[in-house]
């Protein structure tokens, strides 16, 4: 790199080549990052997206997370929609995403023995069989595509390999974020910035207040040569000695769901989201080295048991663990609003909401660190109690966030206001047009007498 045709930021005595110059730069492009970008340029702004990996998608494909829920309230109604939507479709189109059709969307016997083994069911309802909801089985691959295409169509500038350092200041003002590449460290300056991290990254660089918190990690893996249709009937034929093996099987791997394998497009290939191994930091190299040895010894003894006595995983061979550890919790956002487990559990409305979940409202306030104007945070890491967060982290929900905070930048871009300025009608007009709900119709169930007012 020329320095006849370079800018530079300096920060103490270190000389900083600017690599882009932007309206909007979004650090991680997770669900939630990735959703914010896409929304931004749509609505006119510069953007500039920056990942760590190689590839788009976080969770949802580093991490093989492969099944959307979160996505209906408790009356089967489509809440979560927009770029969700629009995943889903371009997935499909490829082959890479299946889910019940609404007719399917049944509770009994029948549709449970037809959907349960995709993941479409209604986890929260503890009555068996559970209902049979709409929710979105894909492939991980398809997910980095379909990334990919929308990133390219939407004129992003989108800068993988580049794992965020700090954030740029000037003057006492953020005025862009610091990344670390094979090249250095390279300066991308903005008027906006969206931390969608997941672990607060940029928040915590700005100064922006947080409280930490810890669950379950997990090693995702899948398998291949399974013969699906085999081990479904199996379960289905005799299934009291499927539930012994199924529990020996949990034993074995030490913690999962209550399905620790679904199907997946890909036939013969199922999914595993577990080993869950609680107590390991995700902030921590030292218990993130330690979960890797772990987890990969247990899922190996669970392909060799499975292997050896479930029907349909005879010939089954390991197909290879997430590329990214299974992180639900660390950081979160302490922002002008923190959404509490009883405003999640009791579906409180909020009249500045953006964007929800299956049966809860997230406020525009929960999106804004306090005391930054031009820092808004989308994803897992969001302004929320540790016990809420456990109910509404899922990759759904955080990509309306994603969506919501995009839509927020564009319009503190038009009006050169601060964030906290941006009128939250606007937000909601603005997803509404996306076609993404952002909640400001309450749904029939929602707590409407104990709303809590915007600000």
């Amino acid at each position: 790199m020329s320095d006849r045709n370079t800018t530079f930021v300096h920060t103490g005595a270190e000389q900083i080549p600017v690599v882009a110059d932007c309206d909007v730069v979004v650090v991680g492009a997770g669900p939630a990052g990735h959703a914010a970008a896409i929304s931004a340029a749509r609505n006119g702004a510069s953007v500039t997206l920056l990942e760590r990996y190689h590839h788009l998608g976080g969770m949802a494909s580093g991490g093989m997370v492969l099944v959307l829920d979160d996505m209906v309230n408790d009356g089967n109604e489509v809440v979560t929609t927009g770029v969700v939507s629009e995943f889903v479709e371009r997935m499909e189109r490829q082959d890479g995403a299946i889910y019940p059709p609404s007719e399917d969307c049944q509770t009994n016997w029948d549709m449970w023995q037809k959907w349960s083994r995709w993941g479409c069911i209604d986890f929260h309802k503890a009555a068996m069989p559970q209902p049979i909801i709409h929710a979105v089985a894909f492939d991980p691959d398809a997910w980095k595509r379909a990334s990919l295409d929308m990133v390219r169509e939407a004129n992003v500038n989108l800068r993988t390999h580049s794992w965020f350092s700090d954030v740029l200041r000037e003057g006492g003002k953020i005025t862009g974020v610091i990344a670390q590449t094979k090249m250095g460290r390279q300066a991308i300056r903005a008027k906006y910035i969206v931390d969608g991290t997941g672990d607060l990254d940029v928040g915590v660089a700005a100064g922006a207040d947080y409280t930490t918190g810890q669950f379950i990690v997990t090693t995702v893996f899948r398998i291949a040569n399974v013969d699906t249709d085999k081990a479904v009937a199996f379960e289905f034929s005799d299934p009291e000695t499927y539930k012994k093996l199924d529990r020996e099987a949990r034993r074995v791997i030490g913690g999962a769901w209550g399905m620790w394998w679904l199907k997946t497009p890909l036939p013969g290939v199922v999914w595993c989201n577990c080993p869950h191994m609680p107590g390991y930091d995700g902030m921590s190299v030292e218990d993130m080295v330690k979960a890797e040895y772990e987890g990969r010894e247990r899922m190996m003894n669970l392909l060799a048991f499975a292997k050896a006595n479930i029907p349909g995983f005879e010939n089954a061979v390991m197909l290879g663990a997430a590329e990214q550890m299974g992180v639900r919790q660390t950081r979160l956002l302490q922002g002008e609003y923190v959404v509490t487990k009883e405003d999640v559990q009791s579906r409180r409305y909020f009249e500045d909401t953006v964007c929800r979940g299956r049966d809860y409202y997230t406020p525009y306030r929960a999106l804004l660190p306090k005391g930054i104007d031009n820092l808004i945070v989308a994803g897992r890491h969001y302004s929320v109690e540790s016990d809420a967060q456990k109910l509404s982290r899922e990759i759904p929900p955080c990509m309306a966030q994603g969506e919501a905070a995009g839509v927020a930048v564009a319009l503190a871009l038009q009006g050169d206001q601060a964030l906290r300025d941006v009128a939250h009608q606007s937000i909601q007009k603005q997803m509404r047009a996306q076609g993404a709900d952002p909640g400001d119709t309450p749904s029939a169930n929602a707590l409407l007498n104990d709303t809590v007012a915007a600000e």
